[in-house]
């Protein structure tokens, strides 16, 4: 499913009604029919409900949302909030088809006190006030109108295509509806998958109204969700003659004094991913801590100072499929050599956690790499790569992965809710899976393990490194529905979660 901006959206409807012919009326139709079906299933028939409607196209959509659902005998009011001549185009035919079918439309303007007193006797509000054009700080009546629904918690609000107030393509929010569930129209806005304005969402809900797929192909970027049956077509099956060669033989470089933890973990996960061969490269003060872990692991205890590596590493003498490097490295200035070293074998590579630390001393080296680099920063990390504070990153997460990957000819893996994968030709993929429970040491470090597991098991690297982000974040949504909370999740729990997590996936 394709995400789409604001600008995106609108050159689509633009293209649908010029090039292909549908008329701005029937996608109109369309997507209230689709809306209220969604509705009806929902909404009790003894519930009192108010559909809110603005002037413009996201106004149309509730005005044919508010005539289906009277002609199911439900209690529905429309609550017209402009005046009725600023009503225009295709919005207007469907207020003029309301009308024709006798029911009668309120008006807010010459009404304001008696709709303030009114709001408390619904149920369900129907948000259609504002679309993809808002822009900017919100006017009256709009302000108090959002401000009156939001105050009474008895309400069940849905929003139309997107909450009123926020931006389609996210951003800084004054004032918005707090929705419920937003019913979204054909494709998800960039808005939806951004903070703050995703908390506004509630929960997501797409309905498709028929635009053809040439439309999103001929005018947006390309922008995807990663979805189960994504993970369900691309995950990899084991064939009988199989051997653990056959799983790729993975290394994993990191460790030091004060983080031995970190990459037990990123190893913990690989082998509990399908890896089927992998060494682990420490500093040799730590080995004898890091060795009780588990056995199924091959030791590399390379020299080390003070706890760190030493920056000596001979990493060639390993017939390895792909490396991870960075899990507990540390950030001494040595840790420079290691990372070089892991970027000079001709096998994908992985950069997570400390080895992002020194990026600018080796970014020119990722530039000219034949293999594929995968790096994974959360928005700290990436905004010390590039210079950027953190709101910088955040408000602006789809843009700057796109710029940032393209540049260097890496995936990035932008992590955080929602994290973005992007591929080197700037092809970008959400993923959907997760909850706050992951919003803690060691997940990270987690998810480095499965990307290398994966990348050395799946055929194409794109498929890895998003099944490998989906998988994480579905095994902490599986704690959570089996007793755990979002404030007791450990790492280690996630990597526990794995087996039971894979098993529904391959089941499915």
């Amino acid at each position: 499913m394709h995400i789409v901006s604001s600008s995106e959206m609108y050159a689509i409807d633009r293209y649908t009604i010029e090039q292909i012919g549908m008329s701005e009326e029937s996608l109109m139709e369309n997507a209230g029919q689709s809306v209220a079906r969604v509705l009806l299933e929902r909404i009790q028939p003894n519930e009192r409900i108010a559909v809110l409607a603005g002037s413009g196209n996201n106004g149309g959509d509730g005005i044919v949302i508010a005539r289906i659902l009277k002609s199911y005998q439900y209690a529905t009011d429309l609550w017209l909030i402009p005046q009725k001549e600023k009503v225009k185009g295709a919005a207007k035919k469907s207020l003029q088809i309301f009308e024709n079918c006798g029911y009668e439309v309120k008006h807010y303007i010459g009404n304001e006190q008696m709709f303030m007193e009114q709001l408390n006797q619904y149920d369900v509000i129907i948000d259609a006030l504002l679309g993809i054009g808002t822009k900017g700080t919100l006017r009256s009546p709009f302000k108090e109108i959002i401000a009156k629904v939001n105050e009474i918690n008895k309400l069940t609000v849905y929003s139309i295509d997107l909450p009123s107030g926020i931006s389609a393509d996210g951003g800084h929010v004054a004032e918005a509806i707090k929705a419920d569930v937003t019913i979204t129209i054909q494709y998800p806005k960039l808005g939806a998958y951004v903070f703050p304005t995703a908390d506004f969402f509630g929960e997501l809900h797409v309905v498709d109204i028929g635009i053809p797929p040439i439309s999103v192909e001929k005018n947006a970027e390309y922008r995807r969700l990663w979805s189960e049956d994504d993970v369900q077509n691309t995950l990899p099956t084991r064939k009988r003659s199989s051997h653990k060669g056959t799983y790729g033989k993975g290394l994993v470089i990191g460790g030091s004094l004060n983080m031995t933890g970190a990459v037990v973990m990123t190893a913990k996960a690989a082998l509990k991913s399908g890896a089927g061969l992998l060494t682990m490269a420490i500093p040799n003060d730590i080995y004898s801590v890091v060795a009780t872990y588990f056995p199924e692991v091959m030791y590399y205890p390379c020299l080390s100072k003070d706890g760190y590596f030493s920056g000596e590493i001979d990493i060639n003498q390993y017939d390895v499929k792909a490396i991870a490097v960075g899990p507990g490295i540390g950030r001494k200035d040595q840790i420079k050599k290691i990372v070089e070293a892991a970027l000079d074998l001709p096998v994908p590579v992985v950069i997570d956690a400390d080895a992002l630390y020194f990026w600018k001393d080796y970014d020119s080296i990722i530039k000219d790499r034949k293999e594929a680099t995968i790096v994974t920063p959360h928005p700290g990390e990436m905004a010390r790569m590039i210079d950027a504070s953190i709101h910088e990153i955040e408000s602006n997460r789809f843009k700057i992965s796109k710029q940032f990957a393209m540049e260097y000819g890496c995936y990035l893996v932008l992590k955080g809710p929602f994290t973005i994968v992007t591929t080197a030709d700037g092809k970008q993929y959400v993923n959907t899976t997760g909850n706050p429970g992951l919003a803690k040491g060691g997940s990270g470090d987690v998810l480095t393990g499965m990307i290398l597991s994966f990348i050395m098991q799946h055929e194409n690297l794109r498929d890895a490194i998003n099944n490998a982000v989906y998988i994480h974040g579905k095994a902490a949504d599986h704690l959570i529905k089996n007793g755990h909370s979002e404030m007791d999740i450990l790492a280690t729990d996630v990597i526990e979660a794995l087996p039971e997590t894979l098993n529904h996936l391959y089941k499915n």
